[in-house]
């Protein structure tokens, strides 16, 4: 098993939730967290503990981004006018990386930034390898030519266990997709419950 994959086992465990909906989380098998004493990790957490799990499970959904940078997004929704949480959720999903995983150019949160980052994605007709670039309405996401014949790009496009969401619209013979707008979290298919909510209030202790 390779170091990411293990990593993101890890990370459901910990949570103690399958936060990508895969049907090869360990969590669907065992409910408990990681290491020796995992069965006996479940005292009650407090204000605190809640806030930073919710912190850490939804950095860690869209491909455990660091901490510099999932403070820096909050930071930008925090100054954006309107509901901050709201604005946190638009801003994540308008992440280059995330909308490739959502218009199911790929399989997992994970490839989409290792595909984006080797250069196989243009916006605009314009090469860009950055995950975290921000794609804004209107703008059209392309796989590249050479890219779409691709086994992970191929399989992904098959997948029956997600849906491309409304504010999306991905045109699977051209590999191409519209980011029609920033969603709001009822918008967004998370396979659990994400709590933007206490993300704001752990960063404003």
């Amino acid at each position: 098993m390779s170091k990411r994959e293990s990593s993101k086992h890890k990370l459901d465990r910990r949570m103690g939730e399958n936060i990508w909906g895969r049907p090869k989380s360990p969590v669907n098998r065992r409910e408990y967290g990681p290491g020796q004493h995992g069965q006996r990790r479940k005292s009650k957490l407090s204000d605190f503990g809640v806030q930073l799990r919710a912190k850490q499970k939804l950095k860690g959904y869209y491909g455990d981004i660091s901490e510099k940078q999932f403070r820096k997004t909050y930071d930008e929704a925090n100054r954006m006018k309107g509901d901050t949480p709201e604005n946190l959720i638009g801003l994540l999903e308008s992440r280059l990386d995330a909308v490739v995983y959502r218009a199911k150019f790929v399989p997992t949160v994970f490839a989409a930034r290792q595909f984006v980052n080797h250069g196989h994605v243009t916006v605009n007709g314009k090469r860009v390898n950055i995950g975290s670039y921000r794609v804004k309405a209107g703008d059209v996401v392309a796989v590249k030519e050479k890219s779409k014949q691709l086994v992970i790009v191929l399989d992904a496009v098959q997948l029956a266990e997600r849906d491309v969401p409304d504010y999306i619209e991905a045109d699977h013979n051209k590999m191409t997709a519209t980011y029609i707008r920033n969603p709001v979290l009822a918008d967004v298919p998370y396979p659990v419950v994400m709590e933007p909510n206490l993300v704001v209030e752990f960063y404003s202790r």
